[in-house]
């Protein structure tokens, strides 16, 4: 094809400041609203902001593979109606250039916006899905957050329920009462003031610091009461699986573990399939989101009325396309027949695009009573 023309690296530069942009504010918009589904952990579960910053991040790249086609799309759709308000295309147009030159500069940034789509879902989706799911599970199975939260009653697995007033320094908690009901016969109530929670070998435990003990023997009726000054409670809560032993999600993994033939047998097979080809099949929604965009806009003659009609069209286009490609997905995580649907919904539009495009007018007449402007020297 040659050295891109100074004509198309205009128009280039101009569709990558605009993709940037839509980029960002799209993926600032999404991440702050899913973000804030992780603010329960900083205000319940006592999750430093550091902490809740870095899930946040975790999740962007899952967003950028799905909002990198459509800030294409956008920014196609606005620059090239922007020139052609401006006129821009109109002389290029009469200058000779045909619609696929016009389209070259949109469809060089489909193909850097397919391949960055592809980095994302072949690497860092999988390792930032994988750090994120580790962090979550680890922040989730720690229940000293939960039992050092202050002014709340918790009531643990077992029937065991725990009371703190208050949380003083250096890990001391004031004003403690446990409920043990976990023999339904002999409910224990412990109040203490001052404690502590400890962590062993066979999970946490509470050691509480001048308090008094009430049990009763709902058999007999029978009512006991003690003063102690050290009490050990065993809260009956065993160590969580360590993060890297329990079973990823089809999200986590790496393309190669997902197409591993020995997953063959597994009952997630078909669900590991259709990630596999949902990734791969992803970037080329980048290329068809753009051609269906040059479509709309360059096909036919230029109106003077504007391109409204034209935009709702393509607009209307790619959120069936996109819709499809969501509901294939689907389809394919329980019947693999559906895997071929995931690149006929991604490839097809933009088949027929480039069909349309390439049989479009490629060339107007100049007009007869002079050899009027050659720009298409320019490029």
């Amino acid at each position: 094809m040659g050295p891109m023309p100074w004509i198309a690296r205009y128009i280039l530069g101009q569709l990558v400041a605009a993709t940037v942009f839509v980029t960002v504010a799209l993926t600032f918009a999404i991440w702050l609203t899913q973000s804030l589904r992780f603010v329960d952990l900083v205000v319940n579960r006592g999750l430093p902001i550091t902490e809740f910053l870095w899930l946040a991040m975790l999740i962007l790249p899952r967003f950028l593979a799905i909002i990198l086609p459509i800030g294409c799309f956008v920014a196609v759709i606005y620059i090239y109606n922007k020139l052609i308000g401006d006129r821009e295309l109109v002389v290029l147009r009469a200058a000779g250039f045909s619609n696929m030159r016009l389209a070259r500069p949109a469809l060089a940034l489909a193909g850097l916006t397919a391949v960055a789509i592809y980095v994302l879902n072949a690497y860092l989706l999988p390792v930032s899905y994988r750090e994120f799911s580790d962090l979550r599970y680890a922040i989730r199975s720690d229940y000293s957050s939960i039992l050092l939260q202050e002014g709340a009653f918790h009531t643990l697995p077992g029937g065991i329920t725990i009371f703190i007033r208050e949380r003083a320094g250096a890990g001391q908690l004031n004003g403690i009462l446990v409920h043990d009901g976990r023999e339904p016969g002999r409910p224990v109530t412990s109040m203490a003031e001052s404690g502590a929670l400890v962590q062993s070998d066979e999970g946490p435990r509470v050691l509480l610091f001048n308090g008094n003990r009430y049990e009763i023997d709902r058999e007999s009726g029978a009512f006991s009461f003690a003063e102690f000054e050290r009490q050990t409670l065993d809260l009956g809560l065993t160590g969580a699986t360590p993060p890297s032993e329990r079973k990823r999600a089809p999200e986590e993994l790496f393309l190669w573990e997902l197409l591993d033939p020995a997953r063959a047998d597994s009952p997630d097979a078909t669900e590991y399939l259709a990630e596999a080809h949902s990734r791969i099949a992803a970037p080329f929604l980048a290329v068809s989101f753009t051609i269906v965009g040059l479509v709309f806009l360059l096909s036919g003659d230029f109106s003077r009325g504007g391109q409204t009609g034209r935009i709702v069209g393509a607009i209307g286009t790619i959120l069936v396309v996109q819709a499809l490609a969501i509901a294939v997905h689907n389809m394919a995580g329980g019947n693999v027949g559906a895997i071929p649907l995931l690149y006929a919904d991604t490839l097809l539009p933009g088949l027929i695009g480039l069909v349309l495009l390439s049989g479009g007018l490629r060339r107007r007449r100049r007009p007869a009573s002079g050899p009027g402007p050659r720009l298409g020297a320019m490029a």
